[in-house]
């Protein structure tokens, strides 16, 4: 079981790293339904998973992304360039405006931070002190430097300590680039606020918060190499695999599925639902774990009976 936490939170820190909103929660877990897509084997690999949804006069494309990369990571292919090219709209997971995103520090530290007299450390086992103590330090990092944060956001800082560790970058992650590729007059939406995506780590049982941070700790190289795997195997769009990486992790952890995924993802077929009803082309950009495995966007899309074709 610590193995496969180690996998969800590192999963969830390269390809799915956001959180919900108030309207997913009222969401019920689907019962499952073959998912409206074509076999893997049909599609022409060589790039990331790119998806096409569309009626007579509105075509959305579903695209899974890795907010933050290397810099020699190869995947702006033609098919997702022309995609992206023809949409009127890109929708990202939030506002990804130099605005929005200046107002983040400020809310995540107004949440993420505890009370006074309160330590990060003084929240845990002597068990869970000495897995933390040992992991930060091969690291490199003093133990009494992530003291002042929630589980949460010392989860965060560390996922971001193991991305910098293996080259990622945020200004080389997909949403960077998409936002420089669009061609002028391209209208944006987003999915969720900037409050909802903190709402979902900061209301997380403080137990699954400690989960989150201390199971990639007990092997940190080990953590560093997964995330090379998972970009891996989303840069050459093998699903199947991905899925395997998620669903495994996923099985062990229940809430942080629920909160992580799960929820938005039926709130975003909701979105996607709605949005079908207004002509025009749209280029959805999101985590690529929220379109990979069991109760996947796909699968909410396919229980509302939208069909989701595999383009690449």
């Amino acid at each position: 079981m610590k193995a496969t936490l180690k996998k969800l939170a590192l999963s969830t820190a390269a390809l799915a790293f956001a959180a919900t909103s108030p309207a997913a929660a009222q969401q019920s877990t689907p019962t499952p339904v073959e998912p409206a897509q074509v076999a893997a084997a049909d599609v022409e690999m060589g790039g990331p998973a790119l998806w096409k949804i569309a009626d007579e006069d509105t075509t959305i494309y579903l695209f899974g992304t890795v907010h933050a990369l290397p810099e020699d990571v190869d995947w702006n292919t033609g098919t997702i360039g022309d995609a992206l090219q023809s949409s009127d709209t890109l929708v990202t997971e939030i506002d990804m405006t130099p605005e929005s995103l200046g107002q983040m520090q400020g809310l995540v530290m107004g949440k993420g931070l505890l009370p006074a007299g309160t330590t990060l450390r003084s929240l845990m086992s002597d068990e869970q002190k000495a897995t933390y103590e040992a992991g930060i330090a091969k690291l490199g990092v003093p133990a009494e430097a992530l003291d002042p944060l929630e589980p949460w956001l010392a989860a965060i800082q560390m996922s971001q300590i193991f991305m910098q560790k293996a080259g990622f970058k945020a200004e080389s992650g997909v949403e960077a680039v998409l936002e420089k590729a669009v061609k002028e007059g391209t209208k944006r939406d987003a999915l969720e606020t900037v409050e909802f995506q903190i709402n979902v780590f900061d209301e997380m049982p403080r137990e699954a918060q400690l989960q989150f941070l201390l199971q990639s700790l007990e092997d940190p190289e080990g953590a560093v190499k997964m995330l090379d795997q998972l970009v891996v195997e989303w840069a050459e769009g093998d699903i199947s695999t991905l899925a395997s990486l998620m669903n495994e992790a996923l099985l062990s952890s229940p809430v942080l599925a629920q909160r992580l995924l799960y929820m938005r993802n039926a709130y975003w077929a909701g979105w996607i639902d709605a949005r079908m009803d207004q002509p025009g082309t749209v280029f959805v950009a999101v985590g690529a774990g929220h379109l990979a495995g069991e109760q996947s966007v796909q699968d909410f899309l396919a229980g509302k009976g939208i069909s989701s074709t595999r383009v690449q």
